[in-house]
């Protein structure tokens, strides 16, 4: 029979993939929104911000309440943690998908950059399924994907450096492009800080299953 502790514990791991799978549909709301120039999108984004960051502050208290009443372990300590700090991250990734939702607000209306469309298109897709994929290691704690995950973010890297090198190339032959093009290194800037948190995720199930503290290494995908 599971423990009050077990459940309590259950109840805050529910709490956290809740908040991941709602954080995973307002990055990709967020990015159709922009895409489509759909201001109605956007809006719904903007307004769920505020879902997310109370379902962190509940999922806070949750973290609190147990480790003030119960007195984990350490293991149990560092799940507790693990959880705490990761939901912080996913709070601001929501951040950054409704930036890009308030960046379709101001928007609307400028010339579209097809190209740049497809890539920003193309990494939401690639962060989504990073998203998913710790999402599920947190659902075992198992942090064997931890790796993989920097590997996949050093992709996003590229394609925000390469799509932010070709915009730029573009404003200089064509200055009139200049508002449109700066939104789209917003847009793209965002998707990649999100990949960034998403590796934070990653370090702290590596810390949760060794009590390690670790920078993983974009790179190799290897620890430092």
């Amino acid at each position: 029979m599971a423990t009050i502790f077990e459940n309590r514990l259950e109840k805050l791991r529910q709490s956290f993939t809740e908040m991941g799978v709602d954080v995973s549909e307002q990055i990709y709301q967020s990015t159709k929104s922009y895409i489509d120039h759909d201001v109605k999108l956007a809006q719904t984004v903007i307004d769920g911000d505020s879902d997310v960051n109370s379902n962190e502050t509940k999922l806070e208290k949750q973290a609190m309440n147990l480790i003030a009443l119960q007195q984990p372990v350490a293991s149990d300590f560092r799940i507790i943690i693990s959880y705490l700090k990761a939901a912080s991250d996913l709070e601001r990734i929501g951040d950054n998908a409704g930036t890009i939702a308030r960046e379709t607000l101001r928007a609307k209306g400028n010339p579209r950059i097809a190209d740049v469309e497809t890539v920003i298109a193309k990494i939401t897709k690639h962060v989504r399924k990073m998203l998913e994929q710790i999402l599920d290691a947190y659902t075992t704690l198992d942090a064997t994907i931890a790796p993989e995950i920097a590997q996949e973010d050093r992709k996003i890297d590229h394609y925000y450096q390469t799509t932010r090198t070709a915009i730029t190339e573009g404003i200089l032959a064509n200055p009139e492009t200049a508002v449109a093009a700066s939104s789209y290194l917003m847009v793209i800037r965002l998707l990649e800080r999100i990949g960034d948190h998403i590796v934070n995720l990653a370090e702290y199930l590596i810390y949760c299953e060794t009590g390690k503290i670790v920078e993983l290494d974009a790179d190799d995908g290897h620890l430092d």
